[in-house]
């Protein structure tokens, strides 16, 4: 598969679940979190497929479209780390909706940061929320969800929280 087919399976992947997620989450009370803003795109996106949801975004530097920046007060600015431990002070309440897409083009780099704030990214969602990655996240509390139709296993990765 070439690189550019790569990219559009992925991103088709990402769409998918972003979609099925944000039907899935519609009687589960509470903001999204996204975690990794890079251009906006899929912030913009969440935007647009939950209306009236309150979105927070984890962002290390802010290089996004200037029309996907959310407002500062729902910008966390800096290390996941240095604000996930923190962060129900200013969210407020469980997160209904995680979408955690913090690939660095490094595999290891990339699932060691997933292992690194797993544990604090599910403490701050409800009972029965949702988490989207681009990485595998294990915690368990943490239950597969099935993937939308059309995305491969590995492609993208969906979790529901469970009460265990």
């Amino acid at each position: 598969m070439s690189r550019l087919d790569s990219v559009i399976d992925r991103l088709m992947a990402q769409r998918a679940c972003l979609d099925a997620a944000a039907a899935a989450v519609s009687s589960v009370p509470g903001p999204v979190l996204e975690l990794g803003l890079g251009n906006g795109r899929t912030y913009d996106h969440l935007r647009a497929r939950l209306p009236g949801r309150r979105i927070f975004v984890f962002e290390r530097q802010v290089n996004a479209h200037p029309d996907c920046i959310p407002p500062d007060e729902d910008l966390f600015l800096g290390d996941f780390m240095d604000h996930l431990p923190e962060a129900m002070l200013r969210i407020g309440e469980p997160a209904a909706l995680v979408h955690a897409d913090i690939g660095t083009g490094d595999k290891q780099a990339s699932m060691a940061l997933a292992a690194t704030i797993g544990s604090a990214v599910v403490d701050l969602m409800a009972s029965g929320g949702l988490l989207l990655a681009d990485q595998p996240f294990g915690d368990r509390r943490l239950a597969p969800a099935a993937l939308p139709d059309g995305v491969k296993p590995g492609r993208y990765h969906m979790f529901r929280k469970t009460d265990a």
